[in-house]
């Protein structure tokens, strides 16, 4: 990539962004009424999170089973109520036990 390349697309990227945040600011002059409108604002940080995690989750390890398997432990211990910590800790062992079942006791059967 050429160097004067790199700079255009940083400043596009970052008008993008800035244009993106300012002009509600600027459009929206009076306080939101709708009830269908503030409840489609107030669930976007929710589906913008889902969308950039999920996708990250299910290819982090490499293995579509391993995932699964910590997404499932994950699962259940947010169902459960847990700490943000002990759920991402949690995911990690459930990963990695599944990589050693996966390495180590599938070719011993």
């Amino acid at each position: 990539m050429r160097e004067g390349s790199f700079w255009l697309y940083l400043l596009v990227a970052a008008g993008v962004t800035y244009l993106i945040r300012m002009l509600p600011l600027v459009l929206v002059k009076r306080r939101i009424g709708n009830r269908f409108v503030l409840s489609f604002l107030y669930y976007i940080p929710y589906a913008v999170l889902t969308v950039m995690t999920v996708p990250a989750v299910l290819y982090a390890t490499g293995s579509a089973v391993t995932a699964a398997a910590g997404v499932a432990v994950a699962a259940v211990l947010a169902w459960r109520r847990r700490s943000l910590l002990t759920v991402a800790a949690g995911a990690v062992a459930g990963v990695l036990a599944a990589q050693l079942v996966i390495r180590f006791l599938l070719p011993l059967l």
